[in-house]
């Protein structure tokens, strides 16, 4: 077990290493700190606030996957642990904060863990989906601008390409999580099967965590909550979209806001990269969709960036340590919750 997390730090570590690479390269040095100092101030102060949206509309969206388990469930709790999961994303390597976010809330709810666990499969499946969907709606519209934003062949079939994947990806992932579902009985029979060489103690826990996972898709037999997740998530991702905007209305690029979905769709592709605090592909990715997409000086792609992630990184920690201090925990004391439940 030793061996195996010293590996995946050690491939966590290269990649980090290698996107930094790419970030910092072409960058000419004497330029960044006049682009970092050039800011318009009031959108600069509004894209400060603005960090901890994303967070409370997540949490909303959430609830329509609870209601089943829980209709009364806190809208503060669902903030909370959306804030406390992506600090632990942006201190630790891995995504842990993937497995703490879910752990937390059924910790202050007292919800099954299993349960919570499998809404944020169904979270992450419709993420990408709705990601997906709106850079679809960006590569058809595109011909009716193309002499604004005149993206080179090479990077709209890249972008093609990695959309492609994406919808393939969280297609695949949600036929899985429907099968799952609804042929949960075969499902907890071969399960049952191949957990029989264990001790009866540990394959009984895995069994009625994995039974307690399945429960948590079962928002899937109710089309009403199903439409309303989608719309939801449709919320999240333009209001992602829109802080983008801001920000870059920050640093006086008026760039139209439809045009920022391409943005977003790369960025979104690099935070998932499992490094600690995003760092490497997210920045790679950014500067990439910058200058690749919206012909961005290098130098200035590589100071909006920095900033944007600094900002979102210390915002969010600072809600997160927030919170965890009034509760008396600690982010070591979740990072171990975490490790206990990864594979």
């Amino acid at each position: 077990m030793a061996k195996k997390h010293w590996v995946r730090l050690g491939i966590i570590f290269f990649l980090t290493v290698v996107f930094l690479f790419f970030f910092v390269r072409s960058v000419k040095w004497g330029e960044v700190r006049g682009y970092l100092l050039d800011i318009n101030i009031p959108f600069f102060v509004l894209s400060i606030v603005l960090v901890p949206v994303h967070l409370f509309t997540r949490g909303l969206r959430w609830k329509y996957l609870l209601v089943h388990e829980k209709p009364d469930i806190s809208v503060y709790n669902l903030f909370a642990a959306n804030a406390v999961g992506f600090t632990v994303n942006l201190i630790f390597p891995g995504r842990l904060g993937e497995l703490v976010k879910p752990l937390y809330l059924a910790k202050k709810e007292n919800l099954r863990k299993g349960f919570c666990l499998g809404t944020v499969v169904v979270e992450r499946t419709f993420d990408i989906f709705v990601m997906c969907a709106l850079l679809g709606a960006f590569m058809l519209a595109r011909p009716l601008f193309v002499k604004i934003l005149p993206v080179d062949k090479d990077v709209a079939s890249n972008l093609t390409l990695w959309g492609g994947i994406g919808v393939a990806f969280a297609t695949v992932l949600l036929f899985l999580t429907l099968a799952l579902y609804f042929f949960k009985d075969r499902t907890l029979r071969v399960i049952t099967a191949v957990l029989r060489p264990l001790p009866e103690r540990w394959s009984a826990k895995i069994l009625e965590l994995i039974r307690e996972f399945i429960e948590g898709l079962k928002f899937f037999r109710s089309p009403a909550n199903m439409l309303m997740y989608g719309l939801m998530s449709f919320v999240v991702w333009l209001g992602i979209v829109f802080y983008y905007w801001i920000f870059f209305l920050a640093y006086k690029q008026h760039v139209p806001y439809f045009f920022l979905i391409p943005y977003c769709f790369l960025v979104m592709i690099g935070a998932s990269i499992p490094t600690p605090g995003m760092v490497g592909g997210y920045h790679y990715f950014s500067k990439l969709a910058m200058t690749s997409i919206l012909r961005m000086n290098p130098s200035l792609a590589f100071a909006m960036t920095t900033v944007v992630h600094a900002i979102q990184l210390v915002v969010t920690c600072l809600i997160g340590y927030a919170i965890l201090w009034k509760e008396g925990l600690s982010l070591f004391q979740l990072k171990h919750l975490g490790d206990r439940e990864a594979p």
